[in-house]
């Protein structure tokens, strides 16, 4: 096999991120005995929870090439049904994160038979339209979401007697949660499934002539970005123990599709990038929060004019040239061998 061609197959770029992953994992997870306080301890947790939601958002959008501006809606559904099973019916909150995710799946399927079959921007309009009608839903359920007072009184993520009842236990969890949800993105990505997703992006028209079925991996791709969001919105409202509509409007998701422009759409390091700035950028703001949407306005213009590829595509161009010279080198000396 040419050694050049094979850094390009999805098993080797598989097995490279799934390494790459762990060594900034087990960074990571220096975090807690770095940080002095619990509050600069949280903003790690707010980390891997905006990683859920911008991973999600990357798949749907980088990958399967849709703007949707129903993230944000997709993360407080998972919020207040994980909430609201624990504070007002007793479920556990283990098995509310499940039934976050799965109400979240079930949401995305229902709005996306309809609305996948558009285009555009009229696809955009029809997923805003949906966060629309749930930030009402959040806002007049008063008896199940607390309306907009908010939803107090959650309790504390926990599995059978354990409970994740401080930011040094919730931490792990979180950092769990995005490790996981990195490795399955990379798993996807270099299957057939995750080859025919990106297909679909490039040209539907082109996927469906090699029998690829574009509805199909838009839906499956819509589903996931969904069910990312639900256990976001989970993990959230049991680290915060309160949930309040605001923090899940049109404005939240136009924001995280901010954030994925800037991390790098389409780019595997991407949500991470946009991550850190959508988790750093408030606290650097705090000063001058009126100022705060500006901020990622300029910034999202900047990338596009000088980086389109946004953050992550620096890094993986500088691996992919690394990587180009090892095979050129290994091809050259293979030749020396046979002369």
């Amino acid at each position: 096999m040419n050694p050049i061609a094979s850094i390009y197959s999805p098993l080797r770029q598989r097995n490279q991120r799934a390494k790459h992953i762990a060594i900034v994992w087990l960074l990571f997870a220096i975090w807690p005995f770095a940080v002095g306080n619990n509050y600069v301890l949280s903003l790690g947790i707010f980390f891997f929870i905006n990683l859920l939601l911008l991973g999600g958002l990357n798949l749907a959008m980088g990958y399967g090439g849709q703007i949707s501006l129903c993230q944000a809606g997709f993360f407080g559904m998972g919020a207040y049904v994980s909430g609201a099973l624990s504070t007002h019916w007793g479920v556990t909150p283990a098995l509310g994160a499940v039934a976050a995710m799965a109400g979240a799946a079930l949401s995305a399927f229902v709005i996306g038979l309809p609305a996948l079959r558009l285009r555009g921007h009229y696809l955009s309009m029809a997923t805003l339209g949906f966060n629309a009608i749930l930030s009402v839903l959040f806002n007049e359920l008063v008896t199940v979401t607390g309306g907009p007072n908010g939803l107090s009184g959650i309790p504390p993520m926990s599995f059978f007697s354990f409970s994740f009842d401080t930011p040094e236990r919730f931490f792990w969890l979180a950092w769990m949660a995005g490790l996981v949800m990195m490795l399955l993105l990379a798993s996807l990505l270099a299957s057939r499934a995750g080859r025919a997703l990106r297909a679909v992006a490039g040209s539907e028209v082109a996927a469906d002539s090699m029998g690829i079925n574009p509805f199909s991996s838009k839906l499956a791709a819509f589903v996931a970005s969904a069910v990312s969001a639900g256990l976001a919105g989970s993990l959230y409202c049991h680290f915060n123990q309160y949930a309040s509509p605001e923090t899940f409007s049109f404005s939240a998701s136009v924001l995280l599709v901010v954030m994925v422009a800037i991390g790098g759409w389409g780019h595997f390091w991407g949500p991470v990038c946009g991550a850190a700035m959508f988790t750093a950028m408030p606290e650097l703001l705090r000063r001058v929060q009126d100022a705060e949407l500006f901020v990622f306005g300029v910034c999202m213009v900047l990338v596009m004019l000088f980086l389109p590829g946004g953050i992550a595509s620096i890094a993986e161009r500088f691996i992919k040239m690394r990587a180009l010279a090892k095979a050129k080198r290994s091809e050259k000396v293979s030749r020396h061998g046979i002369v």
